[in-house]
């Protein structure tokens, strides 16, 4: 849902939040996306998704840091796009080489791939408006997680700088954006989910 502000001393124009605004209202701690000068607030987390962006996140982490790619960024880290959008997704990859672009408080420009976990509240957000605002600013990788319809959706950047959908290869997506890595879809509907050490291990064997 999008939170509602009163008009702040900050807003270039009525109505329309600027990044200035969406750091001084959205509190420490809190989620939110700041998306065509509009803020959205995210809902609390059920468990399981929770749970399923922690074992994501630390396995993709674990193997970034392991073959020293970059940098993962967890739910609260902002990408300013521009003034008017700054999104922050579930989890974020920067490769190495836009290390320049870390700021104190938000990441400059967009990350190289975007993975956002779907809520009940964020279904049109998530297949639809973030998908065009990634496309336009160029993540090169969008993967979408829906838990309820248990589907993991890989969109990559074509040479015209268009979203495609990427097919499982034998039930696995591979990504292009974090070299060598890939993931089985099936491990994110287990219960409870696979062990992180073992999986990076055959992840890092295939």
């Amino acid at each position: 849902m999008i939170k509602k502000f009163a008009k702040s001393n900050h807003s270039s124009r009525p109505g329309v939040l600027t990044f200035d605004d969406f750091c001084w209202m959205v509190e420490d701690g809190e989620k939110a996306d700041l998306i065509n000068g509009a803020i959205y607030m995210a809902s609390p987390d059920n468990l399981f998704a929770n749970a399923l962006c922690l074992w994501l996140s630390s396995l993709i982490a674990l193997y970034i840091s392991k073959n020293q790619l970059g940098r993962v960024f967890i739910s609260r880290v902002a990408f300013r796009l521009d003034d008017l959008n700054c999104p922050e997704p579930d989890i974020a990859f920067l490769d190495k080489k836009h290390k320049n672009r870390l700021r104190k408080g938000h990441v400059l420009g967009a990350p190289n791939l975007a993975m956002e976990i779907v809520s009940p509240d964020s279904v049109e957000r998530d297949y639809v408006t973030k998908q065009k605002l990634y496309e336009a600013a160029g993540v090169r990788e969008y993967w979408i997680i829906d838990e309820f319809k248990k589907l993991v959706t890989l969109l990559r950047l074509d040479s015209r700088g268009k979203y495609r959908e990427v097919r499982p290869q034998k039930g696995l997506l591979y990504s292009q954006v974090i070299k060598g890595f890939w993931l089985d879809p099936s491990w994110l509907w287990q219960e409870p989910l696979p062990d992180t050490l073992e999986t990076l291990h055959l992840i890092q064997l295939h």
